[in-house]
């Protein structure tokens, strides 16, 4: 392994040499101080009063004057004129400049469907560039979300290290994934697909908190997460970029873009392997699941006379994972000998938009289509399942004086099949299940001096349940300057399907038990949020703060305790609440300082009719994240301290349990060096889980997971059965991680 990555650092220093100044002087690049994306435009005076202008890249070339150093002035529409000093003897520099008015200024569109800044946008969201997840290098989008504050990455699956994505502390499948504002996440692949996205596709990720059902319909009770995808247009004409860490992972991704004509493309491809078997707890079981997944990613922005939008994306996983007993083979799969955890995924993902016009009137046709296929062994239990997702909507939006009017009919198709009695026709027989909608929704957004006020309604009619309504009202205030209030509620819903949401039902540990027919399930929330931005002399902070209440009815829940061999679903008679207090505090130093750091606070439980609480899985009471990053412009080196901590949470303990039924605090800290010797090379360093932190007895009775002696009352008085589902961390202790990124740019 350390050979492979001397001859890793070896190729950077090739890479470096190649990339050397082609061009006399110094070049200068501009970049935005919060998202480094490039400055087009920019103007650098010179001290003789020469004004030079940046390219589409933010670059220009600078021709060094005698002495020691150079002042120059940088200002750029939208930006804080700064002054920057150029070292001698450097061929390259970068030079970061503040915005006027912050991140507040930055175009959303989860918010309402249509583009708009944060700081107009009456419904509070959140948005982050690629590179502030480059500030802890991942392989994928699962695991840099636990950079957000309020956003947890949870593993619910000790051997196969399937996981979900928590807001506020809610169950993964109440959060709605989008991909360029399209549905493709679907429930089965919530499961295992989720972790199949690169980083290296992502141009920002834009979170919305609290239930968005008004315009996106089922699933998005506790929130959105968007992925914007890199635009062709501007993407880099080639990028590599590649790490591999000392546990065994290596990552890799390709780029690169092309015009034809007017239109533009971009390619990706993305692999990944982690091909080591590790067992540091000594309990005859794999810490880490052992994967091979390729994605591949084309995504087409078509030229139009009419200017209208017309973009076109692809994109096809597959992947191979296992987990189990050390010494499990492939031919051990759905055998009884040795146990094991294998699941082959493949997906196939499509999402494009249309602009037309019929008149005078503009509208939007947007699709996105899904086709998943799972292969799994859990043990003996072979799972076959596959799942197809088509989505369609039509929308169109006009402003008249303070009113923007946006509406739109959505519809959808579902069609689910397993070999599963969830698929099963009373004779037998195989009855796959289908699920179509149609709805539609209206949106009005008024606007008058400091108040915005925004009303939405949506309808939805399925083949499985009543008609739906779904409300949603937000208030926005601009109190002075850059201070804003905004009140939101709304409805949100969910219909469920748990042979594809909780892989606890599909492992074989347990028997899955139906009590009655399901209903849908329902909840109101309310979302007090106020953001605040401050220019000061020594940089930019921002402050934001939110409240959060959401009330459910109908509430489908797994029922773990009353009987350790079967999970007991039926819906909730009484209600359930999630409700908290989250803040957030970054600071953007002029002098390369940055300081982000976040704080949830949430009390999430279970009533009974009885109104007797219980405590909600997987959701600790406090956590939160921070992040440290110094840029040493003159050596062009950048360390970023970032991490999580989490507080107690209450975990799915058995009857008489040994284990404490709630986890420990603790902390994951990384540590990144990034080094940029030349304007198209990145070189990466960093330590992972700094303080080695590993979570104890993640799986009940490993040397028995086919329960063969369960029943023995000598060897086990209480009755414990092989479980894998004790989980509040990652079985990855610390490692050391080197990588680098190379592009080239038009």
């Amino acid at each position: 392994m350390y050979r492979w990555l001397s001859l890793v650092i070896s190729f950077h220093l090739f890479l470096t040499t190649a990339f050397a100044q082609s061009r006399s002087g110094v070049q200068v690049r501009i970049l935005h101080a919060q998202t480094d994306e490039p400055v087009a435009g920019a103007t650098v005076q010179l001290p003789d009063s020469t004004r030079l202008l940046a390219d589409a890249a933010g670059r220009l070339w600078i021709t060094p004057q005698p002495g020691d150093t150079m002042w120059v002035w940088v200002s750029a529409a939208g930006f804080h004129i700064e002054r920057f000093r150029l070292l001698p003897g450097k061929s390259f520099t970068e030079l970061q400049l503040q915005p006027a008015t912050g991140e507040l200024q930055e175009v959303v569109i989860s918010a309402g469907l249509q583009s708009v800044t944060r700081l107009q946008s009456p419904i509070p969201v959140e948005s982050y560039a690629a590179r502030f997840f480059q500030r802890n290098v991942t392989s994928n989008l699962f695991e840099a979300l636990g950079m957000v504050n309020g956003v947890l990455p949870q593993l619910t699956c000790n051997v196969c290290n399937t996981g979900e994505i928590r807001i506020n502390g809610l169950d993964g499948p109440y959060t709605l994934v989008l991909i360029d504002g399209m549905p493709v996440v679907s429930a089965l692949s919530s499961v295992y697909g989720f972790m199949g996205i690169p980083n290296s596709l992502i141009k920002r990720v834009e979170v919305v908190k609290g239930p968005a059902s008004t315009l996106y319909g089922s699933s998005a009770v506790a929130g959105i997460i968007n992925i914007i995808t890199r635009d062709p247009a501007s993407a880099n004409r080639v990028g590599v970029e590649h790490f591999s860490t000392s546990y065994g992972e290596h990552n890799t991704d390709l780029a690169g873009s092309l015009k034809v004509g007017r239109s533009s493309a971009l390619l990706g491809f993305n692999h990944f392997r982690f091909n080591q078997r590790w067992d540091v707890n000594q309990d005859n079981f794999t810490d880490v699941a052992l994967t091979n997944r390729v994605s591949l990613f084309n995504k087409w922005n078509f030229h139009r006379a009419t200017n209208q939008p017309f973009n076109l994306a692809l994109r096809y996983v597959y992947e191979d994972r296992w987990g189990g007993e050390m010494q499990w083979k492939p031919v051990h799969r759905t055998g009884n000998e040795v146990y094991g955890e294998s699941i082959f995924t493949n997906r196939l993902e499509a999402v494009g938009q249309y602009g037309f016009q019929v008149g005078k009137e503009q509208f939007i046709s947007e699709f996105s289509y899904n086709l998943h296929h799972q292969n799994s062994a859990y043990g003996e239990m072979l799972y076959i399942g596959r799942q197809s997702t088509a989505f369609a909507q039509v929308r169109w939006s006009r402003n008249l004086g303070r009113h923007r009017f946006l509406a739109g009919i959505p519809v959808s198709r579902i069609g689910y099949d397993d070999n599963t009695p969830a698929t099963q026709s009373l004779g037998g027989g195989n009855l796959p299940s289908i699920t179509h909608m149609a709805g539609l929704f209206a949106q009005d957004e008024w606007q008058h001096n400091r108040l915005t006020v925004l009303t939405g309604l949506r309808m939805e009619l399925t083949n499985v349940h009543a008609p739906v309504l779904a409300p949603r009202l937000s208030l926005k205030y601009a109190v002075a300057g850059n201070q804003t209030l905004r009140l939101t509620a709304g409805n949100g819903f969910r219909l469920v399907n748990l042979f594809t949401e909780d892989h606890a039902a599909l492992t074989g540990a347990r028997i899955v038990e139906i009590r009655n027919r399901l209903k849908p399930e329902r909840s109101w929330n309310m979302n007090l949020n106020y953001a605040a931005q401050q220019k000061l002399a020594a940089g930019l902070l921002s402050l934001d703060v939110n409240g959060f209440y959401t009330h459910f009815s109908n509430r489908i829940l797994p029922d773990y305790f009353t009987d350790p061999n079967r999970i007991i679903y039926d819906n909730l008679d009484g209600f359930a609440v999630s409700r908290g207090l989250s803040a957030s505090l970054d600071w953007a130093g002029s002098k390369g300082l940055r300081f982000n750091a976040g704080v949830t606070w949430m009390d999430v439980f279970i009533a009974d009719a009885e109104k007797e609480k219980m405590p909600q899985l997987f959701a600790p009471r406090l956590s939160g994240t921070y992040l440290l990053s110094w840029k040493y412009r003159p050596w062009q080196l950048t360390a970023d301290l970032s991490g999580r901590w989490t507080g107690p949470m209450y975990l799915p303990v058995l009857p008489n349990d040994f284990r404490p039924e709630q986890s420990p605090w603790f902390n994951l800290l990384n540590l990144q060096f990034t080094w940029k010797p030349a304007e198209q090379v990145e070189l990466l360093a960093g330590i992972r889980n700094l303080f080695n932190f590993l979570p104890r007895n993640p799986i009940m009775r490993p040397f028995d997971p086919f329960d063969r002696t369960v029943d023995d009352v000598t060897t086990n008085p209480f009755g414990y059965t092989f479980d894998p589902g004790y989980n509040y961390a990652p079985m990855i202790g610390r490692q050391l991680l080197l990588g680098f990124r190379v592009h080239l740019d038009r």
